[in-house]
Formats: C-alpha cells, structure tokens, sequence
C-alpha cells in the first residue's frame, strides 16, 4: 500500500469519528481550515518561491 493511500485512508477514518462525535459543521469547519490553511500559505509565496517549491517536489519525486 502506498503512503498517499495510508493517508487517505486515515482521512476518512478521522473524518468518520469526527462526525460521530461533534456536529456536522464542526466538522466541515476543520476539513476547511485543514485545507485552507496550506493553501492559503503556498499562495502567500513569491512566484519564485513557488517555482523553487515545484522544482524541490519535482525532483524528489523521480528518487
């Protein structure tokens, strides 16, 4: 199994016990911030920073 699925999977799973214990919008409130936060802050970036950023995640990806 590949570490993108056991992340996935453990997603859910979290996602599936946060509904059972707090309320729906509580719920939805931390996937929002979950997902908004990274990406609020890789948009705070330079345009250089991003390519750098790209380039780094590009060439680990090959290893």
């Amino acid at each position: 199994m590949t570490p993108h699925m056991k992340w996935s999977i453990a997603g859910i799973v979290l996602g599936l016990i946060l509904l059972i214990v707090f309320p729906w919008y509580v719920t939805a409130g931390i996937v929002v911030l979950a997902i908004g936060i990274p990406t609020a802050a890789y948009f705070m970036l330079d345009p250089s920073q991003r390519r750098r950023y790209r380039e780094i995640r590009r060439r680990r990806a090959i290893r």
